[in-house]
């Protein structure tokens, strides 16, 4: 039996996304259908939109979503019917080298795809789905381990989060920087991430958690996460950081914006023996450039942390119970409350630094 819904679609690069009827595919053995209830506005997708990356068209967007098991197919196990869940844009496999390793967030079978082929417009053309998922729709056929359980008492415009920007965020501070009490750590970006990951830091007990981003706008809502400084980005970036910490610099720079000067920004305002850590996916052709010297030096680490680097069976289900046990505080970053019919909007919002996180309900 056919279903028939609507998407966020974009036909061709540079041309804006537009909400069309598609057809859902039938689910298969191992899949599920899930009626999506709250999908965030996530920098990932815009970069899907203005050439950061290139993926197939038509494409449907949206990554970042939590809904409700509407139907499932032979042989799924761990999922039923009426179940709610978070989309995991970063299924591990369990049995390639990564995940054999103890590393499913490099997971070989779902790393690197920006868009998978996933039903059918109604002129019969055939669509992309974004990282496997396309969740700017009502409704996604997923497999079942892109699909992680999660309590019902959760609301699920908090549930949506934790499928990207709070795992991202918190996942770079706790799993790949492993921030220690009385560190110091710079936040580069305040989006969701950006914001996710000062809450973390704090949390983590950081004696100082300095914020940045290029608006003082975002001052109040650093400061809601846990921020204890806030700086606007500007050239004496780093000498502002030496200021705060001591005239050494920061012990974590946590960078959320993926571009080749903020990565240099975060190196430049971080002490020696310090580590930077890379959130931001940026372009294939923005070149980070560090001299020999410096890096030698310096004696500083260069990370990235890949979905926070985190184990998202594992991690989405803790992130739930803190939220649910008034550990874990999400309500500053849903800055916009929106339709499906109003993301676009919301990525310009974003394209111009405004606000933390939009999620589109459903």
């Amino acid at each position: 039996m056919s279903h028939y819904i609507r998407g966020l679609v974009v036909r061709s690069a540079g041309v804006p996304a537009e909400l069309v009827e598609l057809r859902l595919p039938e689910i298969g053995p191992g899949q599920v259908r899930v009626k999506v209830r709250a999908a965030g506005v996530c920098h990932s997708d815009l970069s899907m939109i203005n050439g950061t990356l290139r993926p197939p068209h038509p494409l449907v967007l949206g990554h970042e979503a939590a809904g409700e098991v509407v139907e499932v197919g032979e042989h799924v196990t761990r999922t039923r019917v009426g179940d709610h869940v978070v989309l995991n844009w970063q299924p591990a496999c369990r049995t390639c080298w990564f995940c054999e390793h103890g590393q499913p967030w490099l997971c070989s079978t779902s790393s690197g795809v920006a868009a998978l082929e996933n039903g059918l417009t109604l002129d019969g053309a055939p669509v992309h789905v974004t990282l496997g998922l396309g969740a700017f729709a009502e409704q996604v056929v997923a497999p079942e381990n892109a699909v992680i359980p999660v309590p019902k008492e959760l609301n699920f415009e908090v549930a949506a989060l934790l499928g990207c920007s709070v795992l991202t965020g918190s996942g770079a501070v706790r799993n790949t920087a492993q921030v220690q009490p009385g560190e110091s750590v710079l936040v580069i970006g305040l989006g969701g991430v950006g914001l996710s990951a000062v809450a973390a830091a704090r949390a983590a007990g950081a004696g100082k958690v300095i914020a940045v981003d290029v608006t003082e706008a975002k001052k109040g809502l650093a400061e809601a996460a846990g921020a204890t400084d806030f700086v606007v980005s500007s050239d004496s970036l780093s000498k502002e950081i030496r200021n705060l910490t001591g005239k050494l610099g920061a012990d974590h720079a946590i960078e959320c914006v993926g571009r080749a000067s903020t990565i240099r920004a975060a190196w430049r305002a971080t002490r020696r023996g310090g580590q930077v850590t890379v959130v931001g996916m940026g372009a294939a052709d923005d070149m980070v450039q560090l001299g020999a010297l410096d890096i030698f030096s310096s004696a500083r680490t260069l990370k990235a942390s890949v979905y926070g680097q985190a184990d998202t069976d594992i991690e989405v289900p803790a992130l739930a119970r803190d939220v649910l046990d008034g550990k874990l505080d999400l309500d500053h970053l849903i800055t916009d409350r929106i339709t499906l019919a109003e993301v676009p909007a919301a990525f310009d919002r974003m394209s111009r630094g405004e606000g933390a996180r939009s999620v589109a309900l459903l």
